[in-house]
Protein backbone atom coordinates (compact mmCIF):
# COMPACT_ATOMS: atom_id res chain seq x y z
CA UNK A 1 0.00 0.00 0.00
CA UNK A 2 1.43 3.41 -0.94
CA UNK A 3 1.12 6.32 1.47
CA UNK A 4 -1.43 7.95 -0.86
CA UNK A 5 -3.70 4.91 -0.45
CA UNK A 6 -3.63 4.86 3.34
CA UNK A 7 -6.72 5.29 5.47
CA UNK A 8 -5.59 8.43 7.31
CA UNK A 9 -3.77 11.54 6.15
CA UNK A 10 -2.72 12.40 9.70
CA UNK A 11 -2.93 10.55 12.99
CA UNK A 12 -2.41 12.48 16.23
CA UNK A 13 -0.85 10.10 18.76
CA UNK A 14 -1.15 11.18 22.38
CA UNK A 15 -4.43 13.01 21.80
CA UNK A 16 -5.61 12.42 25.38
CA UNK A 17 -2.64 14.24 26.97
CA UNK A 18 -2.66 17.92 27.90
CA UNK A 19 -0.72 19.13 24.85
CA UNK A 20 -2.34 16.47 22.65
CA UNK A 21 -5.77 17.93 23.36
CA UNK A 22 -4.55 21.39 22.37
CA UNK A 23 -3.15 20.04 19.11
CA UNK A 24 -6.39 18.18 18.41
CA UNK A 25 -8.35 21.39 18.94
CA UNK A 26 -6.06 23.28 16.56
CA UNK A 27 -6.48 20.62 13.88
CA UNK A 28 -10.25 20.57 14.32
CA UNK A 29 -10.40 24.33 13.87
CA UNK A 30 -7.86 24.77 11.06
CA UNK A 31 -7.46 21.59 9.01
CA UNK A 32 -9.33 21.57 5.69
CA UNK A 33 -12.56 19.51 5.72
CA UNK A 34 -11.06 17.04 3.25
CA UNK A 35 -8.16 16.12 5.56
CA UNK A 36 -8.57 12.60 6.92
CA UNK A 37 -7.53 12.93 10.56
CA UNK A 38 -7.62 10.33 13.34
CA UNK A 39 -6.92 10.44 17.08
CA UNK A 40 -4.73 7.79 18.68
CA UNK A 41 -3.83 6.71 22.20
CA UNK A 42 -4.02 3.85 24.67
CA UNK A 43 -7.68 4.20 25.68
CA UNK A 44 -10.58 4.26 23.23
CA UNK A 45 -12.88 5.63 25.92
CA UNK A 46 -10.60 8.56 26.67
CA UNK A 47 -10.10 9.23 22.96
CA UNK A 48 -13.88 9.34 22.52
CA UNK A 49 -14.08 11.81 25.41
CA UNK A 50 -11.50 14.07 23.76
CA UNK A 51 -13.28 13.88 20.41
CA UNK A 52 -16.64 14.77 21.97
CA UNK A 53 -15.17 18.00 23.36
CA UNK A 54 -13.75 19.15 20.01
CA UNK A 55 -15.50 21.33 17.42
CA UNK A 56 -18.05 19.63 15.20
CA UNK A 57 -15.53 19.15 12.39
CA UNK A 58 -13.91 16.39 14.47
CA UNK A 59 -17.12 14.51 15.18
CA UNK A 60 -16.42 11.72 12.70
CA UNK A 61 -12.68 11.41 13.23
CA UNK A 62 -11.69 7.74 13.65
CA UNK A 63 -10.11 6.52 16.90
CA UNK A 64 -6.99 4.33 16.83
CA UNK A 65 -5.82 2.40 19.88
CA UNK A 66 -2.04 2.01 20.15
CA UNK A 67 0.49 1.67 22.96
CA UNK A 68 4.00 3.14 22.95
CA UNK A 69 5.43 -0.16 24.16
CA UNK A 70 3.46 -2.46 21.84
CA UNK A 71 5.40 -2.59 18.53
CA UNK A 72 2.61 -4.45 16.76
CA UNK A 73 0.05 -1.74 17.53
CA UNK A 74 2.53 0.97 16.48
CA UNK A 75 3.24 -0.83 13.20
CA UNK A 76 -0.50 -0.89 12.50
CA UNK A 77 -0.78 2.79 13.42
CA UNK A 78 2.09 3.82 11.13
CA UNK A 79 0.95 1.53 8.33
CA UNK A 80 -2.48 3.16 8.18
CA UNK A 81 -1.29 6.77 8.12
CA UNK A 82 0.57 9.07 5.77
CA UNK A 83 1.70 11.20 8.74
CA UNK A 84 1.95 10.54 12.48
CA UNK A 85 2.21 13.48 14.89
CA UNK A 86 3.17 12.46 18.42
CA UNK A 87 3.03 14.36 21.71
CA UNK A 88 3.92 11.31 23.83
CA UNK A 89 7.06 11.99 25.84
CA UNK A 90 9.55 11.80 27.35
CA UNK A 91 10.60 10.53 23.96
CA UNK A 92 13.71 8.64 25.07
CA UNK A 93 11.41 6.53 27.24
CA UNK A 94 8.33 6.29 25.04
CA UNK A 95 9.27 7.34 21.50
CA UNK A 96 11.83 5.13 19.76
CA UNK A 97 9.46 2.31 18.84
CA UNK A 98 7.15 4.76 17.05
CA UNK A 99 10.08 6.32 15.18
CA UNK A 100 11.07 2.84 14.02
CA UNK A 101 7.53 1.97 12.95
CA UNK A 102 7.23 5.15 10.87
CA UNK A 103 10.70 4.76 9.36
CA UNK A 104 9.95 1.21 8.24
CA UNK A 105 6.47 2.05 6.92
CA UNK A 106 7.58 5.11 4.96
CA UNK A 107 5.30 7.25 7.15
CA UNK A 108 6.18 10.88 7.81
CA UNK A 109 6.58 11.74 11.49
CA UNK A 110 6.71 14.85 13.71
CA UNK A 111 7.34 15.19 17.45
CA UNK A 112 7.90 17.75 20.22
CA UNK A 113 11.13 16.42 21.65
CA UNK A 114 13.71 18.61 23.31
CA UNK A 115 15.97 15.65 24.14
CA UNK A 116 19.43 15.52 22.54
CA UNK A 117 20.01 11.89 23.50
CA UNK A 118 16.73 10.78 21.91
CA UNK A 119 17.37 12.59 18.61
CA UNK A 120 20.91 11.21 18.47
CA UNK A 121 19.74 7.62 19.03
CA UNK A 122 16.81 7.96 16.62
CA UNK A 123 19.14 9.25 13.91
CA UNK A 124 21.76 6.57 14.52
CA UNK A 125 19.24 3.76 14.40
CA UNK A 126 16.63 4.86 11.87
CA UNK A 127 17.98 7.60 9.57
CA UNK A 128 19.14 5.12 6.92
CA UNK A 129 15.88 3.14 7.21
CA UNK A 130 13.82 6.29 6.72
CA UNK A 131 15.88 7.43 3.76
CA UNK A 132 15.28 4.05 2.17
CA UNK A 133 11.52 4.19 2.73
CA UNK A 134 11.15 7.92 1.97
CA UNK A 135 9.92 8.82 5.46
CA UNK A 136 10.59 12.29 6.83
CA UNK A 137 11.27 11.99 10.57
CA UNK A 138 11.02 15.60 11.74
CA UNK A 139 12.02 16.15 15.35
CA UNK A 140 11.59 19.25 17.54
CA UNK A 141 8.43 20.70 15.97
CA UNK A 142 7.39 22.92 18.90
CA UNK A 143 8.83 25.93 20.71
CA UNK A 144 11.88 23.66 20.81
CA UNK A 145 13.11 24.21 18.10
CA UNK A 146 10.92 25.68 15.36
CA UNK A 147 11.55 29.43 15.99
CA UNK A 148 15.30 28.92 16.35
CA UNK A 149 15.64 26.64 13.36
CA UNK A 150 13.42 28.57 10.95
CA UNK A 151 14.90 31.90 12.04
CA UNK A 152 18.41 30.86 11.00
CA UNK A 153 17.08 29.33 7.79
CA UNK A 154 15.49 32.67 6.88
CA UNK A 155 18.69 34.56 7.74
CA UNK A 156 20.60 32.27 5.39
CA UNK A 157 18.02 32.71 2.62
CA UNK A 158 18.06 36.51 2.90
CA UNK A 159 21.86 36.84 2.99
CA UNK A 160 22.19 34.47 0.04
CA UNK A 161 19.58 36.42 -1.95
CA UNK A 162 21.50 39.63 -1.22
CA UNK A 163 24.82 38.02 -2.24
CA UNK A 164 26.07 38.99 1.21
CA UNK A 165 28.04 35.82 1.87
CA UNK A 166 27.47 33.08 4.42
CA UNK A 167 26.78 33.50 8.12
CA UNK A 168 29.70 33.73 10.53
CA UNK A 169 27.93 34.64 13.78
CA UNK A 170 24.31 34.27 14.87
CA UNK A 171 23.00 34.95 18.37
CA UNK A 172 19.42 34.44 19.49
CA UNK A 173 17.86 36.31 22.40
CA UNK A 174 14.67 34.67 23.67
CA UNK A 175 12.00 36.53 25.63
CA UNK A 176 8.71 34.98 26.61
CA UNK A 177 5.82 34.83 29.02
CA UNK A 178 4.50 31.39 29.76
CA UNK A 179 4.26 28.40 32.03
CA UNK A 180 6.80 25.65 32.60
CA UNK A 181 5.78 22.36 31.01
CA UNK A 182 5.46 19.24 33.16
CA UNK A 183 6.58 17.25 30.15
CA UNK A 184 9.74 19.34 29.86
CA UNK A 185 10.47 18.73 33.54
CA UNK A 186 10.04 14.99 33.10
CA UNK A 187 12.34 14.99 30.06
CA UNK A 188 14.98 16.87 32.05
CA UNK A 189 14.75 14.27 34.81
CA UNK A 190 15.38 11.55 32.27
CA UNK A 191 18.37 13.33 30.74
CA UNK A 192 19.93 13.95 34.16
CA UNK A 193 19.46 10.31 35.14
CA UNK A 194 21.02 9.05 31.91
CA UNK A 195 23.95 11.45 32.22
CA UNK A 196 24.63 10.19 35.73
CA UNK A 197 24.54 6.60 34.53
CA UNK A 198 26.45 6.82 31.25
CA UNK A 199 29.79 8.46 30.36
CA UNK A 200 28.80 8.18 26.69
CA UNK A 201 25.66 10.20 27.37
CA UNK A 202 27.70 12.88 29.11
CA UNK A 203 30.01 13.11 26.09
CA UNK A 204 27.07 13.51 23.71
CA UNK A 205 25.46 16.18 25.88
CA UNK A 206 28.72 18.15 26.11
CA UNK A 207 29.46 18.09 22.37
CA UNK A 208 28.14 21.20 20.54
CA UNK A 209 27.93 19.14 17.33
CA UNK A 210 26.37 16.06 18.92
CA UNK A 211 23.49 15.98 16.40
CA UNK A 212 25.64 16.45 13.32
CA UNK A 213 25.21 13.81 10.59
CA UNK A 214 28.98 13.99 9.99
CA UNK A 215 30.78 14.89 13.19
CA UNK A 216 34.27 14.51 11.71
CA UNK A 217 33.55 17.14 9.06
CA UNK A 218 32.46 19.84 11.50
CA UNK A 219 34.41 23.03 12.08
CA UNK A 220 37.00 23.36 14.80
CA UNK A 221 35.83 26.94 15.44
CA UNK A 222 34.72 27.12 19.10
CA UNK A 223 30.99 27.50 19.64
CA UNK A 224 29.36 29.85 22.16
CA UNK A 225 28.72 28.44 25.62
CA UNK A 226 25.25 27.04 26.34
CA UNK A 227 25.50 28.61 29.81
CA UNK A 228 27.23 31.99 29.44
CA UNK A 229 27.54 34.36 32.41
CA UNK A 230 25.07 37.23 32.82
CA UNK A 231 25.76 40.03 30.37
CA UNK A 232 24.55 43.59 29.94
CA UNK A 233 23.95 44.23 26.27
CA UNK A 234 23.04 47.21 24.07
CA UNK A 235 20.33 49.39 25.58
CA UNK A 236 21.03 48.06 29.07
CA UNK A 237 19.21 44.75 28.60
CA UNK A 238 20.57 41.85 30.61
CA UNK A 239 20.81 38.31 29.30
CA UNK A 240 21.16 34.98 31.06
CA UNK A 241 21.43 31.32 30.01
CA UNK A 242 18.44 30.01 28.04
CA UNK A 243 17.33 26.60 29.26
CA UNK A 244 16.84 25.13 25.79
CA UNK A 245 19.99 26.56 24.18
CA UNK A 246 21.81 23.25 24.59
CA UNK A 247 19.13 21.57 22.46
CA UNK A 248 18.13 24.28 19.99
CA UNK A 249 21.72 25.10 19.06
CA UNK A 250 22.43 21.48 18.15
CA UNK A 251 19.29 21.32 16.01
CA UNK A 252 20.39 24.45 14.12
CA UNK A 253 23.87 22.97 13.60
CA UNK A 254 22.33 19.72 12.33
CA UNK A 255 20.24 21.74 9.86
CA UNK A 256 23.37 23.47 8.62
CA UNK A 257 25.23 20.18 8.13
CA UNK A 258 22.29 18.44 6.43
CA UNK A 259 22.30 21.26 3.85
CA UNK A 260 26.01 20.91 3.15
CA UNK A 261 26.90 23.68 5.63
CA UNK A 262 25.08 26.18 3.44
CA UNK A 263 24.66 28.62 6.36
CA UNK A 264 28.43 28.82 6.76
CA UNK A 265 31.13 26.24 7.36
CA UNK A 266 32.42 28.15 10.41
CA UNK A 267 29.14 29.52 11.76
CA UNK A 268 29.13 30.26 15.50
CA UNK A 269 25.58 29.97 16.85
CA UNK A 270 24.36 30.58 20.40
CA UNK A 271 21.23 31.39 22.37
CA UNK A 272 20.53 33.39 25.55
CA UNK A 273 17.46 34.66 27.36
CA UNK A 274 16.59 38.33 27.75
CA UNK A 275 15.57 39.14 31.34
CA UNK A 276 15.13 42.91 31.56
CA UNK A 277 17.01 46.14 32.17
CA UNK A 278 18.56 47.96 35.08
CA UNK A 279 19.07 46.61 38.58
CA UNK A 280 16.04 44.37 38.33
CA UNK A 281 17.33 42.85 35.11
CA UNK A 282 20.76 42.27 36.65
CA UNK A 283 19.21 40.48 39.63
CA UNK A 284 17.06 38.36 37.34
CA UNK A 285 20.08 37.42 35.24
CA UNK A 286 22.00 36.32 38.32
CA UNK A 287 19.03 34.31 39.57
CA UNK A 288 18.47 32.55 36.26
CA UNK A 289 22.16 31.75 35.93
CA UNK A 290 22.25 30.23 39.42
CA UNK A 291 19.10 28.20 38.79
CA UNK A 292 20.46 26.95 35.46
CA UNK A 293 23.52 25.59 37.23
CA UNK A 294 21.75 24.17 40.29
CA UNK A 295 18.68 22.54 38.73
CA UNK A 296 20.42 19.45 37.24
CA UNK A 297 22.27 18.87 40.52
CA UNK A 298 19.04 19.21 42.48
CA UNK A 299 17.34 16.69 40.20
CA UNK A 300 20.21 14.25 40.74
CA UNK A 301 20.26 14.48 44.56
CA UNK A 302 17.42 12.41 46.12
CA UNK A 303 16.42 14.79 48.98
CA UNK A 304 16.21 17.86 46.73
CA UNK A 305 14.61 15.80 43.95
CA UNK A 306 11.68 15.03 46.27
CA UNK A 307 11.22 18.74 46.96
CA UNK A 308 11.37 19.59 43.25
CA UNK A 309 8.80 16.90 42.47
CA UNK A 310 6.40 18.70 44.79
CA UNK A 311 7.13 22.16 43.45
CA UNK A 312 7.44 21.62 39.68
CA UNK A 313 4.49 20.81 37.38
CA UNK A 314 3.70 17.13 36.89
CA UNK A 315 3.61 15.45 33.45
CA UNK A 316 0.24 15.84 31.77
CA UNK A 317 -0.60 19.09 33.54
CA UNK A 318 -0.57 22.65 32.26
CA UNK A 319 -1.79 26.20 32.73
CA UNK A 320 -5.37 27.40 32.43
CA UNK A 321 -6.88 28.60 29.17
CA UNK A 322 -6.66 32.20 30.37
CA UNK A 323 -2.98 31.84 31.27
CA UNK A 324 -2.21 30.20 27.92
CA UNK A 325 -3.93 33.03 26.06
CA UNK A 326 -1.93 35.69 27.94
CA UNK A 327 1.42 34.13 27.05
CA UNK A 328 3.71 35.14 24.20
CA UNK A 329 7.23 34.70 22.86
CA UNK A 330 9.72 36.67 20.80
CA UNK A 331 13.00 35.23 19.54
CA UNK A 332 15.39 37.72 17.94
CA UNK A 333 18.43 36.37 16.07
CA UNK A 334 21.15 38.79 14.97
CA UNK A 335 23.64 37.56 12.40
CA UNK A 336 26.81 38.74 10.69
CA UNK A 337 27.89 37.53 7.26
CA UNK A 338 31.29 37.02 5.70
CA UNK A 339 30.85 40.34 3.88
CA UNK A 340 30.24 42.17 7.16
CA UNK A 341 26.54 42.81 6.54
CA UNK A 342 24.18 42.35 9.47
CA UNK A 343 20.69 40.88 9.55
CA UNK A 344 18.01 40.27 12.16
CA UNK A 345 15.37 37.55 12.18
CA UNK A 346 12.35 37.76 14.47
CA UNK A 347 10.08 34.82 15.30
CA UNK A 348 7.16 35.73 17.55
CA UNK A 349 3.61 34.79 18.46
CA UNK A 350 0.88 35.28 21.00
CA UNK A 351 0.01 32.36 23.28
CA UNK A 352 1.97 30.46 25.89
CA UNK A 353 5.04 29.24 23.98
CA UNK A 354 5.11 25.73 25.47
CA UNK A 355 1.40 25.09 25.03
CA UNK A 356 -0.74 27.37 22.85
CA UNK A 357 1.99 28.38 20.39
CA UNK A 358 3.50 24.89 20.37
CA UNK A 359 0.13 23.35 19.49
CA UNK A 360 0.00 25.61 16.43
CA UNK A 361 3.58 24.75 15.44
CA UNK A 362 3.26 20.98 15.54
CA UNK A 363 -0.28 21.04 14.19
CA UNK A 364 0.85 23.01 11.15
CA UNK A 365 3.95 20.82 10.82
CA UNK A 366 1.73 17.76 10.60
CA UNK A 367 -0.55 19.40 8.04
CA UNK A 368 2.44 20.46 5.98
CA UNK A 369 3.75 16.88 5.92
CA UNK A 370 0.31 15.56 4.97
CA UNK A 371 -0.91 18.18 2.50
CA UNK A 372 2.07 20.14 1.14
CA UNK A 373 4.08 17.33 -0.44
CA UNK A 374 5.07 19.34 -3.50
CA UNK A 375 6.44 22.20 -1.37
CA UNK A 376 8.55 20.18 1.06
CA UNK A 377 12.34 19.89 0.76
CA UNK A 378 13.36 16.89 -1.33
CA UNK A 379 14.83 15.03 1.61
CA UNK A 380 14.07 12.00 3.79
CA UNK A 381 15.55 10.55 6.97
CA UNK A 382 16.11 12.05 10.42
CA UNK A 383 15.39 15.74 9.87
CA UNK A 384 14.86 19.11 11.53
CA UNK A 385 12.04 21.63 10.97
CA UNK A 386 14.25 23.63 8.57
CA UNK A 387 15.36 20.61 6.52
CA UNK A 388 12.15 18.58 6.65
CA UNK A 389 9.55 21.34 6.30
CA UNK A 390 11.27 24.61 5.37
CA UNK A 391 9.18 27.24 3.57
CA UNK A 392 6.00 25.16 3.79
CA UNK A 393 6.01 25.50 7.58
CA UNK A 394 7.10 29.15 7.51
CA UNK A 395 4.16 30.03 5.28
CA UNK A 396 1.70 28.01 7.37
CA UNK A 397 2.82 29.64 10.61
CA UNK A 398 2.61 33.11 9.09
CA UNK A 399 -0.93 32.31 7.95
CA UNK A 400 -1.71 31.18 11.52
CA UNK A 401 -0.65 34.59 12.87
CA UNK A 402 2.97 33.90 13.85
CA UNK A 403 5.70 36.32 12.84
CA UNK A 404 8.74 35.19 10.82
CA UNK A 405 10.55 38.22 9.44
CA UNK A 406 14.10 39.15 8.40
CA UNK A 407 15.51 42.66 7.97
CA UNK A 408 18.96 43.98 7.21
CA UNK A 409 20.46 46.12 9.97
CA UNK A 410 21.90 49.27 8.46
CA UNK A 411 25.06 50.82 9.94
CA UNK A 412 24.35 53.44 12.58
CA UNK A 413 26.35 56.60 13.32
CA UNK A 414 29.37 56.07 15.58
CA UNK A 415 28.51 55.93 19.26
CA UNK A 416 24.87 55.03 18.75
CA UNK A 417 23.38 51.56 19.27
CA UNK A 418 20.93 49.79 17.04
Amino acid sequence: MTTAEREHDLVLYGATGFVGRLVAAHLAEHAPPTARIALAGRSRARLAEVRSALPAAAGAWPLVVADAHDPQSLAALAGGARVVVTTVGPYARHGLALVEACARAGTHYADLTGEVLFVREAADRFDAVARGSGARLVHACGYDSVPSDLGVLLLHRRSAADDAGTLTEARLVATARGGFSGGTVESMRGVVAEALRSPDARRVLADPFSLSPDRAAETSVPQPSDAPPPRRGPGGRWTAPFLMASFNSRVVRRSNALQGWAYGRSLRYGEVMGVGRGARGAAAALGVTAARGLLPAAMAFPPTRVLLDRALPAPGTGPSEETRAQGWFRMQTDAITTSGRRYRAVAAAQGDPGYAATAVMIGEAGLALALDRDRLPDRAGSLTPATGLGDALVDRLRAAGHTYDVVELRPTPAGRGR
